[in-house]
């Protein structure tokens, strides 16, 4: 439904907003306005103001401002259009009729959903029949007893290939409506379509109305080559802008601030569907995204949804990587009242095991404990490379700037800048002290303490990851080794050859900083699933990088590898460069594990495991140079 600026005009004027604000919110008039305590903080004296002559609120506490449409969208966590048509039956007016486009596609996009409801209900029942069995003794295993299924709505994709595509036609679907819906793959040569779902559990995904958009499913067969694998994008989901778990998120967050409406119930991010389970049957609001790095477009859902959402993602190291993409995506849309905060679960678990383990306090507890923002992000940047010569303490503080630098925010971009040089004043005091504020950061103020706590705690403080921080693009193929070029040129051209390695290329990159855009955008490529066929290549030029990859050609063109001779054997030529790439990654961790040692006490042991990777590293250096991986392809 869309509405325009005359119908939206009509409403406002129909509605008072002292009278909608003030079903959910007591007001006593002052003077030609409104007071009352705010609903969105804590406090004891009124700063909430509503203005019926100028059509708004205005919260001094929280600095929230607006009409009865962001109101309602923020108290009672509706979207604008949910909002709009509350406020239209209050009102007494009739909903614009939509345009026949409009029309055509709301009714095509409601008979996609009546077969994703009705395929909803197919897996639900089939977890219940006999070809179920090995996903209940899974759900039993993982603790998820049988009357909470329903709640969830799980359920079970059986081994056939047409098993639910016969049902749905059976019951008059057509096959190309459930290709669009994405509950059939179509093959690209033309052959019949067959169910994307096959022996997995599944997962039904939901709008924020919770109706059934799309599916997710586990795979009960440990060898699978996907453990986890999503419906694709269609015209009733969208995965970058919809959250795992959002409509029961929504019920259990408003339940928890009707009851208790002076208290702020967390919001968390966690990364699995499981997980997202474990937190709701706990208690807590919990939702996840869905196979991608949180985007900006979820963000905007969380915090419609709460000022401050928690982003709890598993202690390991992807954990910690999804944790650092969520803070270079969040700092440019930061504001006052708009933030997040970070928690981590302890001993390695994710809450749905800390759940089946110590119960659902033990979960809340854990949970409870966070790291605001700032910490979180002084913290990563700390622990990116060792901090001891002065290079490296001046490479800390420009990487702080430009962080609070990237906050579109101007005044909190300021505070921002004030608290991270504080806290780089705290970690190296001058000596003699002093509260002066003349300490290394030159950020004013009195020094503070700091305890780091929250996803980088105790984090291996080695140098930083080759390839993954970003490198100034007109420096891409200056002086770059002509092995790395050919070996990044070889991913950049086959990004299946890539697929397996996607945590390295993350972590490692190509072996050099200069190829660190390449890098940075083949991992975001392979999480959003490019293909051989995928014309990446055309990618990288869009996004400004096809002058660089020119340079790359012709840098890799002097060195003659094989596997970039289209006349190449092409198994053979797969297998060759991913031993040239591993010897790249192994480089890599070896120079990081060089640096830790380092910084340990010196003993027989340590010399001896020093000595080790140094002469690895030496004989990976001299095949890479001497090209013996060429002579052994021969």
């Amino acid at each position: 439904m869309r509405f325009d600026d005359h119908f939206l005009d009509e409403l406002k004027q129909r509605l008072r907003p002292s009278d909608v604000i003030g079903k959910s919110v007591k007001l006593r008039r002052q003077g030609r306005e409104y007071a009352g305590l705010s609903p969105f903080t804590k406090e004891k004296s009124p700063s909430f103001f509503v203005n019926d002559d100028k059509g708004f609120y205005h919260c001094f506490s929280s600095g929230k401002h607006g009409d009865i449409i962001s109101f309602l969208q923020e108290t009672e966590r509706l979207t604008f259009a949910e909002a709009v048509e509350r406020l239209a039956a209050e009102a007494g007016m009739a909903l614009p009729e939509p345009d026949a486009r409009a029309a055509q596609e709301d009714k095509k996009r409601a008979s996609l959903g009546d077969w994703m409801e009705l395929a909803a209900a197919w897996f639900e029942a089939e977890l219940r029949r006999p070809v179920g069995q090995a996903a209940r003794d899974y759900l039993a295993r993982r603790a998820l007893p049988e009357d909470q299924w329903s709640r969830f709505r799980l359920g079970f994709a059986p081994g056939g290939r047409t098993a639910l595509k016969d049902y749905l036609v059976a019951k008059g679907a057509k096959p190309g409506e459930l290709v669009e819906a994405g509950l059939l793959i179509a093959p690209e040569d033309g052959g019949q379509p067959y169910d994307r779902f096959r022996d997995r559990i599944i997962f039904p995904i939901t709008d924020t109305r919770g109706r059934v958009v799309s599916f997710g499913g586990r795979a009960m067969d440990p060898a699978a080559r996907a453990k986890y694998l999503n419906g694709p994008e269609t015209t009733l989901f969208h995965k970058g802008r919809l959250l795992y778990g959002l409509f029961e998120a929504r019920k259990i967050l408003h339940a928890a601030q009707a009851a208790a409406p002076t208290e702020q119930t967390p919001l968390l991010v966690v990364e699995g569907y499981m997980d997202v389970i474990a937190c709701q049957r706990a208690g807590l609001p919990a939702v996840a995204p869905m196979g991608t790095a949180l985007t900006e477009e979820q963000m905007e859902v969380l915090w419609r949804l709460h000022p401050e959402p928690t982003l709890s993602f598993d202690g390991d190291k992807a954990g910690q990587r999804a944790a650092s993409r969520a803070i270079d995506r969040a700092l440019p849309q930061l504001k006052p009242g708009r933030s997040f905060k970070f928690s981590m679960v302890v001993g390695g678990k994710d809450p749905d095991d800390v759940l089946r383990e110590q119960g659902a306090q033990a979960l809340k507890t854990q949970l409870s404990q966070t790291t605001p923002f700032v910490e979180a992000l002084f913290a990563r940047e700390r622990d990116l490379e060792p901090l001891d010569t002065p290079e490296r303490k001046a490479g800390f503080k420009q990487r702080l700037r430009a962080a609070a630098q990237s906050i579109a925010d101007k005044d909190l971009a300021s505070a921002y800048r004030d608290d991270l040089y504080a806290r780089l004043d705290a970690l190296f005091p001058k000596p003699g002290g002093g509260g002066d504020g003349g300490g290394y950061g030159g950020g004013g103020g009195e020094r503070r303490p700091f305890t780091p706590r929250g996803p980088w705690k105790g984090r291996d403080r080695g140098p930083p990851d080759p390839g993954i921080r970003g490198v100034a693009r007109e420096e891409i193929g200056r002086r770059v080794n002509p092995f790395h070029a050919a070996v990044a040129l070889a991913a950049l051209n086959n990004p299946g050859w890539a697929r397996p390695y996607d945590e390295a290329i993350e972590r490692a990159g190509f072996g050099d900083p200069r190829l660190a855009p390449f890098a940075a955008e083949l991992f975001e490529a392979l999480a959003d699933g490019v293909g051989d066929d995928t014309p990446f290549r055309d990618i990288l030029t869009r996004k400004g990088l096809g002058g660089h990859l020119a340079e790359i050609e012709r840098v890799a063109a002097t060195l003659g590898a094989p596997f970039l001779d289209p006349k190449f054997d092409p198994h053979q030529a797969r297998t060759l460069w991913s031993s040239c790439y591993e010897a790249l990654v192994e480089i890599a961790d070896n120079e990081r594990a060089l640096a830790a040692l380092r910084r340990e006490p010196v003993t027989a042991g340590t010399l001896q495991a020093t000595r080790d990777l140094r002469v690895r590293i030496e004989f990976l250096e001299r095949r890479i140079s001497g090209l013996e991986f060429w002579r052994a392809a021969s």
